[in-house]
């Protein structure tokens, strides 16, 4: 198994892996991102993500994506958005080759800090992140707004 950039061809192998994600977090319709919007995004001149995957004999099992946020309190940081390895290759390590991808560019980008999120019923998640030195923050929350929701914001008057 390697790890390595994934390229534009890795998209559909990709999104393939984001729909298994989502329908493991009981939301499988919510992915309405294409591979045209992740070659777009993720391959332009300024990309709005980067992309590792795991590779085994020539297949891709794995990926992280994530890209680079600044804090108001600690400059640049990296969020990783998602980190994914298919199901029936769970437990050959790619899931902490790719966790261990990104800790090792946050520290070679000098980010003070690497965050994501992980649903509260995920305690298999929780339990590797606290063990692996991470701290999940029970007093934070994470706010979204859909875009439902920004249309009914614009067309209200506050």
């Amino acid at each position: 198994m390697k790890i390595r950039k994934a390229t534009q061809k890795d998209m559909p192998f990709v999104l393939e892996l984001i729909q298994e994600l989502a329908a493991f977090e009981k939301e499988p319709e919510a992915v309405v991102v294409t591979v045209d919007d992740l070659i777009r995004d993720g391959f332009s001149d300024s990309p709005l993500f980067h992309c590792l995957v795991a590779e085994k004999e020539n297949t891709i099992i794995g990926m992280a994506l994530f890209y680079y946020r600044y804090s108001t309190w600690k400059g640049k940081t990296i969020h990783l958005e998602d980190l994914i390895v298919q199901a029936n290759q769970r437990g050959t390590g790619a899931g902490f080759a790719l966790y261990q991808a990104i800790i090792k560019q946050g520290k070679k980008d000098n980010v003070r800090r690497i965050e994501w999120n992980v649903l509260d019923w995920n305690t298999p998640a929780i339990a590797f992140y606290e063990k692996s030195g991470a701290k999940v923050l029970a007093d934070w929350r994470v706010v979204h707004m859909d875009e439902n929701g920004i249309e009914r914001f614009l067309k209200e008057e506050y």
